[in-house]
């Protein structure tokens, strides 16, 4: 079934996939992850109550029971699954796709992710079986967890009273959340809850989607804008001038605290994707940095596995040892909001810092249709590393091949015939000599 994917499970809803594939994966949940009860999220999509309704049918209808905790963010269950200790949740989302998408995100035990390899493949089996009748029925508990959840949080609150903010929730999940921990003080937009996303698509990664924030900002005057995807598992920002800063580089600011201000130790994780600039920096910092791959469903697990200090992803993605290694967006933008403020503070701004970070030529990442990916990403390699001498080699999520002054990393999509192209350098010059390189190479296999 096309709606099982590397790292969960999600489609367009009633096309990809039928409500009685969620009836059966309810259903045979309980038994892949050998539980007798459930920890069950949902976010605003208006097909989300169908979905909910299905899955809690199938589950209670295989003897376990559910714990509802109602509309929530991803975030949300990931925490209390694994501080209740909870051995299967499911948070029924499509994150940041369309209005049309949904789907969900399973996990187990610690809040460890279910993707394919490891369970959502078994379960894509399991569901062609037909259920067997169970006895006796479990039931619905209702979980309502907001008020323990805002206190965990507060933790990571300060005084930001100094900053200026523009906070775009796109119509999504961080709704239900950023007014108790930042209070009236941002500038909000787009902070009703709307599963029509009728102002624009929940997600930041897509330009787009945060126009109105860049103009918000700029009306404002405001010191930052940020802005979340829908089921605020991710969140981005813009600087004081406009500007969308590269998520990858907020790992380097995450660092300032963690690391500068707590002296928290352990080594920080980012994914293969992420700029040379914030290793650098971290390693300036005085900590290593552990490069792996792309997703929570990756990401998560080698974190707890280095027992790593934090970490986060080019795509927005920020974990924390202290979230169970899991990722967190109100953690992210909280700690991060409070570096800003500290920085207006000595008279440096968002803009300045993040040109402190980023001492790299980027060319973000550029898609290439190509259905041959492996032919083309192999084509890659052999070209530059004949031309020049490496200096450092990945082959995980495609290939990060290093030289002394430029790097690219060249990884095939999970779900769609494209190439997903990176390169940095140390000027931009060499940055767009590389680049037209890159696109002869590629030429025969577009």
């Amino acid at each position: 079934m096309s709606a099982f994917k590397a790292y969960d499970f999600r489609g367009v809803y009633g096309k990809d996939y039928t409500l009685d594939d969620i009836y059966r994966i309810g259903f045979f949940l309980p038994k892949l992850l050998k539980v007798n009860k459930v920890l069950v999220g949902r976010d605003m999509r208006v097909s989300s109550p169908a979905m909910f309704e299905s899955l809690t049918k199938g589950i209670t209808d295989s003897g376990a029971d559910v714990y509802d905790m109602g509309l929530t963010t991803t975030p949300m269950v990931y925490y209390f699954t694994a501080k209740h200790q909870f051995d299967a949740s499911v948070m029924i989302t499509a994150s940041h796709n369309p209005k049309e998408h949904n789907g969900l995100k399973v996990s187990r035990t610690n809040a460890l992710p279910v993707g394919y390899d490891t369970g959502l493949g078994e379960l894509e089996q399991m569901i062609k079986e037909t259920p067997v009748p169970v006895t006796e029925k479990g039931k619905i508990i209702p979980h309502d967890v907001k008020a323990e959840y805002i206190e965990f949080q507060k933790q990571y609150s300060y005084d930001i009273s100094n900053l200026k903010i523009a906070m775009d929730c796109s119509n999504g999940m961080s709704s239900i959340l950023v007014k108790d921990l930042f209070g009236d003080a941002p500038v909000y937009m787009y902070d009703e809850l709307d599963g029509t996303f009728p102002h624009h698509e929940a997600n930041p990664l897509e330009p787009q989607n945060v126009k109105d924030l860049q103009a918000l900002v700029l009306k404002e005057k405001a010191d930052i804008g940020v802005i979340y995807d829908g089921d605020a598992d991710r969140v981005m920002f813009v600087d004081e001038k406009g500007k969308f800063i590269s998520p990858d580089l907020m790992i380097a600011v995450l660092g300032l605290y963690f690391i500068k201000e707590k002296g928290v130790q352990g080594m920080a994780i980012q994914d293969i994707r992420t700029s040379k600039s914030v290793t650098e920096y971290i390693k300036k910092l005085g900590r290593d940095v552990y490069i792996w791959r792309v997703g929570r469903a990756y990401a998560a697990l080698k974190l707890r596995e280095i027992d790593g200090a934090f970490g986060g992803e080019f795509a927005g993605h920020y974990y924390f040892r202290d979230f169970y290694y899991s990722d967190s967006a109100m953690i992210a933008s909280q700690v991060i909001l409070h570096v800003l403020s500290e920085m207006k503070k000595k008279g440096i701004s968002a803009s300045e810092l993040i040109a402190q970070i980023a001492t790299y030529a980027n060319s973000g990442e550029v898609n290439f249709k190509v259905e041959k990916k492996k032919e083309a990403m192999d084509a890659m390699k052999a070209y530059f590393m004949q031309k020049e001498t490496s200096t450092e080699f990945m082959d995980f999520d495609g290939y990060r091949i290093e030289f002394k002054d430029w790097w690219f990393n060249v990884r095939p999509s999970n779900t769609e015939p494209y190439l997903r192209l990176l390169m940095e350098a140390t000027s931009q010059e060499l940055l767009d000599a590389k680049m037209e390189e890159a696109r002869k190479v590629l030429a025969p296999y577009l």
